[in-house]
């Protein structure tokens, strides 16, 4: 991991510029510029409040707030996974014209995704507000959950990323996997309370995404629960080892990369 951290020190400087200039190309040409990256998430989650708190009849105290949590950790993590399966092949001038460590690419995918994840957070912030949430110390959980999503979420991007370089299908298979798991993910119910034993528990604790959401409506206070510490903690070292693997991976393969897409 030496390598690693030597090369993130070195390269930071572009991922940062690499980063801003996505952010800025998702806006430019929009009439709202800046104001889309607020609205979108709103708009969204907003709809899926509508949806199931009128036509499915929802009755759930903090609702807004309890699917904004599930809708804001959802997305971040989907459309970083979605993208990471082409992001070699999106970046072809970059990965044959020049060396650059092929986790950064992905490292500024995930920094994209992640400041659209905190303008999605802001938005519940402001619902606890709305709502009047009483946050306990609890709350302290929040940040920990951040960076377990954050680890998971690019461990597992960094291995679909090289797998996505051989097997040209794995797009599709992907976005099948992701809906699937969408709705195993507890975005917008209580799994606990909708799915009976023992696949509840299965699915609370055994779906890394379905668990940070849950801990995380926990630490806010949107269910009367208190977070499980054992289950962040072992999602956190599950998630570490899953990104020591997917670096390792890349860094093992990344000059076959080149191969393959000059070939």
């Amino acid at each position: 991991m030496k390598r690693f951290l030597n090369d993130l020190k070195k390269y930071k400087s572009y991922i940062i510029y690499r980063t801003k200039a996505d952010l800025k190309a998702e806006v430019t040409g929009s009439y709202l510029s800046w104001l889309w990256l607020v609205l979108e998430p709103l708009c969204f989650m907003l709809i899926y409040t509508f949806i199931h708190t009128l036509i499915f009849n929802t009755k759930l105290e903090y609702y807004t707030a309890f699917v904004f949590v599930g809708l804001t950790i959802w997305n971040f993590f989907s459309k970083t996974l979605l993208a990471s399966v082409k992001l070699v092949k999106a970046n072809r001038d970059t990965v044959t014209k020049v060396y650059v460590p092929k986790w950064v690419l992905l490292l500024c995918k995930v920094s994209v995704n992640f400041v659209k994840f905190l303008i999605s957070f802001g938005l519940v912030i402001i619902t606890i507000a709305i709502y009047k949430i009483p946050l306990s110390w609890n709350v302290l959980w929040v940040a920990i959950i951040f960076i377990v999503t954050i680890l998971f979420t690019f461990g597992l991007s960094a291995i679909f990323m090289h797998l996505g370089v051989f097997i040209e299908d794995l797009s599709n298979l992907t976005a099948i996997g992701i809906r699937m798991m969408f709705y195993m993910s507890g975005v917008f119910f209580v799994i606990e309370n909708r799915i009976g034993e023992p696949w509840n528990a299965i699915l609370s604790k055994c779906n890394p995404i379905a668990a940070m959401i849950i801990q995380l409506r926990r630490s806010l206070s949107i269910i009367h629960l208190t977070p499980s510490y054992e289950i962040i903690i072992f999602w956190g070292l599950v998630s570490v080892l899953i990104c020591i693997v997917g670096i390792k991976t890349i860094y093992k393969y990344e000059n076959t990369y080149v191969k393959v897409m000059k070939s």
